[in-house]
């Protein structure tokens, strides 16, 4: 379990641009704040655009290229006015565990409870690997509670691969179902942890070690409240960096995240500072955006578009 006393959890409240409802607002102050209920409304709104591909319509799978909160939703209202949870299957757009924990992070934040997502690698889908994936951490007035917006306490009682485990209250740690990417790069670099099936499921070109290193950056940027998607690029991954550049600073970024999770304040401070002053952390006024659907292009965060080139 997380037991933090980090910096003011408040900070967490705020909305980010990316978890601002807008003028859907209402539409999350209408539900509630459990788990159960965080599970019900993202699972309703959106289907895994790869697990649940036969329950959308092709001409949905766009979706997965939204990363504005405002904008999922709209596209969500647009294709079916039924309430959020338990809607169709039929209903739904297209994500991943990015937006069903964007959405969770939103409706906690709408309701005033701090909320964050966090970066990591499920054991729990499947035997020997580690997947890449999102989940939302929420502040429960003591601790930082994790849990996996896109699963039902039916899933933790019986998972595909690993222990039993609640999924509303999940545990934390290098041995967890869910480490995080600073965990897993650490324990690599200090132990030589091997980092081959960590990554995308089913996809061998998108898994490794420096796989596992470009979502350490993913990690601290969700964490400073820029909820990039999976599949946005910028900073440290464009501008040059040498890979032994590259590891050396997800070295420094994630013992501070790890030492942030502990507790110590001062490095959750160090972190805001070299969030804000390197620009090899933080994103600029665009990112490069390499979408699974095979595209490719740039994304103004200011205009909120993306000119597609690929």
């Amino acid at each position: 379990m997380s037991v933090a006393r980090s910096r003011d959890p408040q900070e967490w409240a705020a909305h980010s641009p990316y978890s601002d409802p807008g003028p859907y607002a209402a539409v999350l102050q209408g539900l509630g704040t459990a788990p159960a209920d965080v599970h019900a409304a993202a699972t309703g709104l959106i289907a895994h655009y790869r697990a649940e591909t036969a329950t959308l319509d092709p001409a949905r799978l766009p979706t997965i290229d939204l990363r504005w909160l405002d904008r999922i939703l709209a596209a969500g209202l647009e294709a079916s006015s039924a309430p959020l949870p338990g809607r169709p299957h039929a209903d739904r757009v297209a994500g991943c565990c990015r937006d069903h924990t964007l959405l969770g992070v939103g409706l906690l934040r709408e309701h005033g409870v701090p909320a964050r997502s966090r970066i990591g690698f499920a054991r729990y889908f499947f035997p020997g690997d580690g997947v890449d994936h999102v989940v939302v951490e929420r502040w429960d007035g003591e601790r930082w509670v994790r849990s996996d917006p896109e699963l039902d306490a039916a899933f933790g009682a019986a998972p595909p691969a690993g222990d039993p485990f609640d999924p509303f209250d999940m545990p934390t740690g290098l041995d967890s179902p869910f480490p995080t990417a600073a965990e897993l790069w650490a324990a690599h670099r200090r132990d030589g942890l091997d980092l081959t099936r960590y990554g995308v499921a089913g996809v061998p070109e998108l898994a490794g070690r420096d796989f596992v290193r470009g979502y350490v950056l993913l990690e601290v940027a969700h964490r400073r409240r820029d909820e990039l998607l999976l599949w946005d690029v910028w900073g440290a991954e464009l501008d040059g960096t040498t890979s032994d550049d590259a590891d050396v600073l997800a070295d420094e970024i994630a013992d501070l995240l790890l030492r942030a999770d502990a507790g110590d304040v001062a490095a959750e401070d160090e972190l805001v500072d070299r969030y804000a002053g390197d620009p090899r952390l933080r994103p600029g006024p665009r990112v490069r955006t390499l979408s699974p659907l095979g595209r490719e292009g740039w994304t103004d965060l200011a205009s909120r578009t993306t000119v597609w080139d690929v």
